[in-house]
Order: C-alpha cells, then structure tokens, then sequence
C-alpha cells in the first residue's frame, strides 16, 4: 500500500482535505509533513497541497520554496518518488523549477472559484494511469494566480514530450478559449516532468475525491497513484 506525505508550510489551508482523500476517501496511508522537515523516508508520493504558503505576499510559492523539506522533496523527486502539487503546491514546484514555466495572475484579475472541466491530454503518467485519454474531468478550482505561462520554447518541448497533462475544455471536450478560466497558455491546466514523477495542476482533486462533494471525479488522479 502506498503512503501519502502531506506537506504541511505555514499558509496550506487544503492539507487536512489532502490528507483525507487520501486516508479516508482513498484507503491509503497518509501523514503529514512538517515544511521544516527533511526525512521523507517512508514515503511514497508527496503531496503539495494548496493555500497561501507564507502568504503569498511576495510572490505565490516565492517563499515556501527555500523551506527545508523543499530541498528534501527536490532530491526525493531526483531518485524517483511521485510528487504532486495541487494549486499553491503547483506553483512552489515552479518556482522550485521542479518543472518549467511561471504562473501569473488570472487574466481577469479575480479570485476564481468554481467547477471547470479538463481533458485528460496524457493518461501515460502515475498520476493518470487510470483515465483514458481524451477522458473530461469535472474539477473545481479555485484560485487567483494560475493562469499559467511558457514561452514558445518551453511550450514546444511540453508538447513535443507529450508533458501537457490536462487542458480546460468544455463538458465535450472542446478545447475553447472560452473554456480557460484564467488565460493559461494553450488552455494548460496541468503539466508533468520529463520523467513523469512529477505533475502540477491547478485544479483541486482532493475537493471532488466523494460523490458527496458533487463530484469523484479526482479520484483517478488518486488511484492512478494508488496503482504506480
């Protein structure tokens, strides 16, 4: 059985719903993970859960990716371990330059909260294993800065090296611009690393694991991790 690390800076506000839908809608082990802590031993994903690591009042992630365990996670994503980062947890991995790229602020210059749809681009990778490609996701997101960006160089390896993970689409699977909430390049929700062991997005799966919040829908980012 797999066991979940849930990171823990100061500012996550979605540890306890990660580590829920792990523990208790998944079945998995689970513990968390203080931000000043360097022993992953044990562990065989980590979760980089969404909030306002430090408040965000620099920049969203600038802060928490200098704590401690980010170094430990750095060398725990080199040796191979599965690393996720969901929203705020997305955007320390970029500024970590665990992957590519750099978010700024929604297009609109809103705080968005709301179910999107996204379209699983590449079910080759732990954390997509258990979808099919083409497959639409309802998700919810919720966030003020994820409006995600490359420049051209950077968008062609990502597509060259099928690393786009999921894209915003509409309940067919259309991929509109009027389907990208926040203005993200090439309607890019979520994206992985060469090496498939890490993955960034910016929907929240842990907040649609249960029928009972609207949606299961993000349990197949789960059990895909479940299956790894």
């Amino acid at each position: 059985m797999k066991t979940f690390g849930v990171v823990i800076f100061p500012g996550s506000n979605c540890d306890q719903d990660c580590y829920h839908a792990a523990a208790h809608a998944m079945g998995a082990r689970a513990r968390y993970v203080w931000h000043r802590d360097t022993d992953l031993s044990g562990i065989d994903c980590i979760i980089l859960p969404g909030g306002f690591t430090y408040g965000d009042y620099l920049r969203t992630g600038a802060v928490a990716r200098f704590s401690p365990v980010m170094q430990a996670v750095a060398e725990f994503a080199r040796g191979g371990g599965l690393v996720i980062g969901i929203c705020n947890g997305f955007q320390i991995l970029l500024e970590a330059q665990l992957l590519p790229g750099a978010m700024r602020r929604n297009q609109n210059q809103k705080f968005i909260c709301k179910y999107v749809n996204l379209r699983l681009e590449q079910p080759q990778t732990p954390f997509t294993r258990a979808g099919e490609s083409g497959q639409v996701l309802r998700i919810p997101i919720a966030h003020g800065e994820g409006n995600y960006y490359a420049d051209q160089v950077t968008l062609r390896r990502l597509r060259d090296n099928d690393q786009i993970v999921f894209r915003y689409c509409r309940p067919d699977g259309d991929v509109t611009p009027a389907a990208n909430p926040n203005g993200s390049v090439d309607n890019i929700a979520g994206i992985c690393n060469e090496r498939r062991n890490v993955l960034g997005m910016m929907p929240h799966p842990e907040r649609c694991s249960e029928g009972v919040l609207g949606s299961a829908d993000g349990r197949v980012i789960f059990e895909s991790i479940l299956r790894a």
